[in-house]
């Protein structure tokens, strides 16, 4: 199950199925990650990125401030301020990392992913760099495709509820597919209405996110129901409590068996890119995968 679509990207012009799905490492640049792998340091968070892309990374996802619903939101000038100077050395590293990591990586030069939901950070970041924003929050309003559309750079919409850092630990859903089918036509007829093509969209399931156990399962069990939208799938599949909840681990750093199974899983219904934070595991995963299948 391997749909055809094509994503835009700034520079970037990508066609799917590519030989094998991408992979996006996390790079953390926060002392509160959930899988206790950020620094506040922009040259150890550039070392981590270039370790990545060596690895064979397609994308980095570069994020200033945690996901958790436990800590409290960073303030914005923080978020920028922490952005910035990765934004800026980026480029270089990415170039001299391209000729190292060509057998195992598919994109060249690889693509800078902005996770941050806030339009005042994407409106100070994408003019330093950035091909794509992978916001968490669910698009409520048009501004961050607006955004994206003014400079060309890919918007990731993730399904989810209510606005990030609050927790939703008691949402219910009667069908989490069905809730996400509609979710996914409505925001993105939003951001088409907002000037952004569907050409530069990239949907995300949401995984633990306003969901439980039973509903992360269900995702993965028919994520292939979503390639009607003709839109690249991205599965964030690493250490999720999912994972922890089905293998009895609550130590994120500890799950890394568990989300090889899920990239399996995900690569085999159709997902176009995987966001991992052990790249070269999810990688020979992959390559594996391909070489058997062929």
């Amino acid at each position: 199950m391997r749909p055809q679509s094509t994503l835009k990207a700034r520079s970037h012009g990508l066609r799917f199925p590519t030989e094998r799905p991408l992979v996006m490492g996390i790079v953390n640049i926060n002392d509160d990650s959930f899988s206790g792998d950020g620094t506040l340091d922009p040259v150890g968070a550039l070392t981590i990125a270039e370790r990545m892309l060596n690895e064979g990374a397609d994308i980095i996802d570069i994020g200033a401030e945690s996901a958790r619903t436990n800590r409290k939101a960073i303030s914005v000038e923080e978020e920028i301020r922490r952005l910035i100077p990765f934004l800026e050395a980026f480029p270089e590293l990415a170039a001299g990392t391209a000729k190292a990591s060509s057998e195992r990586s598919q994109l060249t030069p690889p693509l800078l992913s902005i996770n941050t939901w806030r339009s005042e950070v994407i409106e100070a970041a994408l003019p330093v760099g950035g091909d794509l924003i992978n916001d968490i929050s669910g698009l409520p309003d048009g501004r961050n495709a607006e955004l994206c559309a003014h400079h060309g750079a890919a918007l990731l919409i993730m399904h989810t509820v209510g606005l990030p850092k609050i927790p939703h630990l008691h949402q219910r859903w009667e069908n989490v597919i069905d809730a996400m089918d509609g979710f996914f036509e409505e925001k993105i007829a939003l951001a088409v209405a907002s000037g952004l093509s569907e050409e530069h969209l990239v949907i995300d399931p949401g995984i633990d996110f306003a969901k439980q156990k039973d509903d992360n399962l269900a995702i993965y069990r028919h994520m292939d129901r979503f390639h009607r939208f003709g839109r690249p799938i991205l599965l964030p599949v690493s250490r999720k409590t999912v994972i922890g909840d089905v293998l009895g681990i609550s130590n994120p750093a500890e799950r890394d068996a568990g989300t090889v199974a899920c990239v399996v899983r995900g690569a085999r219904f159709g997902a176009q890119i995987i966001r991992v934070h052990h790249v070269a595991a999810a990688v020979q995963t992959l390559q594996m995968m391909s070489a058997v299948a062929s």
